[in-house]
């Protein structure tokens, strides 16, 4: 995932989200990327400064990562209006609660499938893993009975970091 600050032509300022640059520009040329506050599609990537995370690209889990002005209380925009505090909150407890999960989680990549097969079946000891997997992928696991279930929130390959 890459964040874009962006703006419209009506000066608002706000984020969007993309799998990556390419996706902000194929959805851009399609008049899929649009103001949140207003509704202009006459929206370009805005100045922003760089975001350098802590080495290793770790947090240390004592606290969500928050934008400025989204502290305790606070709302933050989204289409059709804000998003409740109590929301966020929720959100904030859950991304905490997933970055803790996969701190004791071992990288396994593509090969997501095969080694909680080997694990389901006993050819390997069990741990805790993550990594990726294609949604037939994930289907033909949980029709095996093998106990798998999706991140909440995007990770980063940890190859693609750095």
């Amino acid at each position: 995932m890459i964040v874009f600050d962006l703006s419209c032509n009506e000066g608002h300022r706000f984020e969007g989200w993309f799998g990556s640059s390419d996706d902000y520009a194929s959805q851009q040329a399609r008049g899929l990327v649009s103001c949140p506050h207003c509704g202009s599609p006459e929206v370009a990537k805005a100045p922003m400064a760089p975001n350098v995370p802590a080495k290793g690209n770790q947090r240390d889990g004592s606290a969500p990562a928050v934008s400025p002005g989204q502290g305790e209380g606070a709302t933050q925009a989204m289409s059709g209006g804000e998003i409740p505090a109590e929301v966020m909150q929720a959100m904030q407890a859950l991304a905490k609660a997933q970055a803790k999960a996969m701190k004791d989680s071992k990288w396994v990549g593509d090969d997501f499938a095969e080694q909680s097969r080997a694990m389901h079946y006993g050819e390997r000891e069990l741990e805790a893993i993550h990594g990726k997997a294609t949604l037939q992928e994930a289907r033909e696991l949980l029709e095996e009975g093998v106990p798998v279930a999706p991140v909440l929130f995007p990770m980063a390959d940890p190859d693609d970091l750095n």
